[in-house]
């Protein structure tokens, strides 16, 4: 770790350990808001009404989705994943909606030998295209402690949270023909399955069944949303957030969390499709070319000095690797 990097985590300690401590943790029960999508007699187990297990093993992998369908929301869940040697592995957590023109916010975590960090794989998919990738290291170890992933979906942006740490904001630009996850009602999905053709170092590491079961730990689901039922949402159309639960209506990030957003993905970022010109051939996608979003870090009501530092800044890292594609 430079030392750089090593001072902006220790002065940034203190933040995240107050946003850890911020995090509710609503009681949730897997026996009534949940069904099984596959895996059902030993791939997935519900351990009691707050934990659950999926495991992978060479005959079945496994996988829940949310009973109630959601048109936006907050989604946490607390999750453990796999440990040791998980090459080849995904442990999947998304939204989706259904059909060929469907929309999806993914969260994929991707598994690696033992001793190598995971790569948190995000993307996401309106009305049926995605190529929108963006891929993490985690600043910790994902298969020690339970930690949580939030989706945070409103009208005006997608907000991925780790530990309530912001890592990509995905803003509504539909005015500048942008295609943005407005009007399909989206059930939350999790699975764990192989995918060691892709997964891990593009496909060179293979799945080492001999580890087998692979097993993935969840607790503490919380869909604080519009839940979405026979047409008509739970939320009012005029509604306006004005309690800590449903400030997520209207949520942006603030002045730390635009710091810790800069923060992650200055030293954490290893891959951003807005960044990959060589796939682009005929030109990147419209919403990479804003300036103010400074090249789509997804950040938005910057300040114009700060968009111009953090565009210097990431002009210069030469330390991001796309470890998938070598």
């Amino acid at each position: 770790m430079s030392r750089d990097r090593a001072w902006t985590l220790s002065s940034l300690k203190p933040f995240l350990l107050i946003q850890m401590n911020l995090l509710v943790i609503a009681e949730s029960n897997f026996y009534e808001d949940i069904a099984i999508t596959w895996g059902e007699q030993d791939g997935l187990k519900i351990l009691d009404s707050n934990f659950l297990m999926l495991s992978l093993d060479q005959l079945s992998g496994s996988g829940f989705r949310s009973k109630a369908e959601y048109l936006y929301g907050r989604i946490d869940m607390q999750i453990k994943l796999v440990s040791g040697n998980s090459a080849g592995t995904v442990t999947a957590y998304y939204l989706s909606s259904e059909g060929p023109n469907h929309d999806e916010i993914d969260f994929e975590f991707l598994g690696n030998i033992t001793g190598e960090p995971y790569i948190v794989h995000t993307n996401i998919y309106t009305q049926g295209i995605g190529n929108r990738e963006q891929q993490f290291y985690l600043w910790f170890d994902p298969t020690k402690h339970f930690h949580t992933y939030t989706i945070l979906w409103n009208p005006q942006r997608i907000i991925f949270l780790v530990d309530n740490i912001p890592i990509r904001v995905f803003n509504n630009y539909e005015s500048r023909g942008v295609p943005f996850a407005s009007n399909q009602p989206m059930r939350l999905y999790s699975s764990l399955w192989c995918a060691d053709q892709w997964a891990t170092r593009g496909g060179l590491a293979k799945t080492n069944w001999s580890y087998a079961p692979f097993k993935a730990y969840y607790r503490n689901f919380d869909a604080n949303a519009c839940v979405w039922s026979k047409g008509s949402s739970s939320c009012p159309s005029n509604s306006v957030a004005t309690t800590h639960n449903n400030t997520w209506q209207v949520h942006d990030l603030d002045a730390y969390g635009r710091r810790s957003l800069r923060w992650v993905q200055k030293y954490y970022m290893i891959y951003n499709y807005c960044k990959d010109y060589k796939r682009f051939l005929q030109g990147r996608p419209r919403e990479c070319k804003s300036f103010l979003d400074s090249l789509e870090c997804g950040i938005s009501n910057f300040r114009l000095f700060d968009s111009f530092s953090l565009c210097i800044q990431m002009f210069h890292s030469n330390t991001r690797l796309n470890l998938s594609l070598t």
